[in-house]
């Protein structure tokens, strides 16, 4: 055989292996949409079921549309913190005596108020008081730890098959998710609805400690994690998404019980809340065991506060956090959310610079010039229910300088804006998008994932089942235009962090908000601050 006839073979079968992807998408597609069911009860809970007799499982995820943009002034993080107390059980679930337990926790929330009220008085505070009111708040919390019985949320799922029980609060949303077997759904759907109906807040004041070290762990003491921090505070002048998921240490310390079940009453109600079951299920047999378990859960009034939006960038802006640690450069440009069209160019825009080693950004900067340890680009950034960013992070190898590295992405940024991508280009990008919109269906939880995602974010599942038609109409000129349009330097902020060996620690106070504004108030399941 030639050379030129295994040549032509070879092409022949990647030609044949393209085709056959890309009708397998439009397939897949077409039959997922088919076998999605979806319904919505009178109280508003929304409902998404997809049998799939893959394996005898089942995975179940809750969104609630609350995140930390939702939070009112001054209560930075309670989205957050709600999502750690619903994981403490209910009035039957983590509990010996609930009725003597109550009683004791009354006079917690009332010790613990009166304390944090003394707390804040700061250099005028009475020392005594507040000696006097931490020893009755430590022995309350003694008392009340003898009827707490700790995890039984988490033991019942395990000791039932359950499997990857987890929770995750973003800027958009809360998330709560478990995979089990499909004879224990009954299970999942008594847990689930009495902790949206009655969820208690056991161990408040030692869980807030908790909440604490964890911002202190994840971002006073991360480069990383500063970098982020101050790098939306920055991007972001007005909108809500400058503030942390974590929230600012001022409004921690004073997180109290009232706010929260205020929060939780009003946005983990059903109206505001989408279910997604996928697996070995029946829809009808999983519909009747929603609606005798959910359906009487009233729903609540949504008035939401005020998001103010974000104005127009006219200069760029650029922040340095300098820390022991390597350097690190993130730039982001501010463009719309999804389903804009723009947003689905960013996503072809973001596969073609850093998905893969044969993409833009990682084949000149860390394969050719080999000027940087690693590059990523992300679309979407904090999150995707108002207009985000789209970021590019990299950093820089030895010898080579932040700045350096930084005019290198600038000038392939520039290639965007003023030459056509290749078909070849463009064909290869496409068939990435595929392989990952395919992933998503390769288990029951990524598929509930996905689409609670979307119908949580958007109120329809359909962005996701029709997302790859819209790709196929993104062309080389839709690029052009969009790079032209939003990667400019007056629409970009730069934060770099660079090395020094004793680390200079910003303020972590909240940012004060223009009084021109007055109050201050990604894509795909991305659902944490990091």
């Amino acid at each position: 055989m030639t050379k030129r006839t295994e040549s032509s073979r070879f092409l022949q079968l990647i030609t044949v292996l393209l085709c056959w992807t890309l009708l397998t998408s439009e397939v897949l597609a077409n039959d997922l949409e088919r076998r999605i069911h979806t319904s919505t009860l009178q109280n508003g809970l929304k409902i998404l079921i997809v049998q799939r007799h893959l394996s005898p499982t089942v995975s179940c995820y809750i969104r609630h549309r609350a995140g930390s943009v939702d939070e009112p002034e001054g209560l930075g993080g309670l989205a957050h913190f709600l999502e750690h107390m619903m994981f403490k059980g209910t009035k039957t679930l983590g509990t010996r005596n609930y009725a003597q337990e109550k009683k004791i926790m009354e006079n917690i929330r009332r010790t613990g108020r009166s304390l944090d009220t003394e707390r804040r008085k700061e250099k005028h505070a009475d020392r005594n008081r507040i000696r006097t009111l931490s020893l009755r708040l430590g022995n309350l919390q003694k008392r009340q730890k003898q009827l707490i019985v700790e995890n039984e949320i988490d033991r019942l799922y395990r000791e039932n098959g359950g499997v990857n029980l987890n929770a995750t609060t973003g800027q958009d949303l809360t998330s709560y998710h478990v995979s089990l077997p499909a004879n224990r759904i009954e299970l999942w759907a008594r847990i689930e609805s009495d902790r949206i109906r009655h969820a208690v807040f056991r161990e408040f004041y030692t869980e807030r400690d908790v909440i604490m070290e964890e911002r202190r762990q994840r971002i006073e003491s991360d480069p990383e994690g500063m970098l982020y921090e101050r790098f939306l505070a920055e991007a972001f002048t007005v909108h809500p998404y400058r503030r942390p998921v974590l929230g600012f240490p001022d409004d921690q310390r004073y997180l109290d019980m009232a706010a929260m079940r205020s929060f939780y009453r009003k946005y983990h109600a059903p109206n505001n809340t989408v279910i997604a079951i996928v697996g070995d299920i029946d829809t009808e047999t999983v519909m009747r065991l929603i609606r005798k378990y959910f359906s009487t859960i009233p729903r609540q009034r949504n008035d939401r506060p005020l998001i103010i939006p974000e104005p127009p960038q006219r200069n760029e802006r650029r922040i340095d956090v300098t820390y022991d640690a390597r350097p690190l450069i993130a730039i982001g440009y501010h463009k719309p959310a999804p389903p804009a069209f723009d947003d689905y160019v960013f996503d072809v825009i973001d596969c073609l610079l850093t998905n893969g080693r044969s993409s833009r950004l990682y084949g000149e900067l860390i394969d050719r010039r080999q000027i940087a340890e690693s590059v990523s680009t992300h679309n979407g950034i904090p999150a995707s229910r108002y207009a985000n960013l789209f970021t590019i992070w990299t950093a820089p190898r030895e010898p080579c300088s932040p700045s350096e590295l930084e005019t290198a992405v600038y000038k392939e940024l520039e290639i965007l804006k003023r030459e056509p991508v290749t078909a070849k280009e463009m064909e290869r990008v496409r068939n990435q998008i595929r392989s990952e919109w395919i992933r998503y269906l390769d288990s029951n939880e990524s598929l509930a994932a996905i689409l609670s995602h979307y119908v949580a974010l958007m109120g329809d599942h359909r962005y996701f089942t029709t997302y790859l038609n819209t790709i196929e109409k993104v062309t080389p000129a839709d690029i052009m235009r969009v790079a032209g349009q939003y990667l400019r330097a007056e629409n970009r902020t730069v934060a770099t962090l660079t090395r020094s060996k004793e680390p200079v620690l910003p303020s972590f106070s909240q940012p004060p908000c223009p009084d021109t504004h007055g109050n201050q108030q990604g894509k795909g399941t991305q659902d944490d601050n990091r």
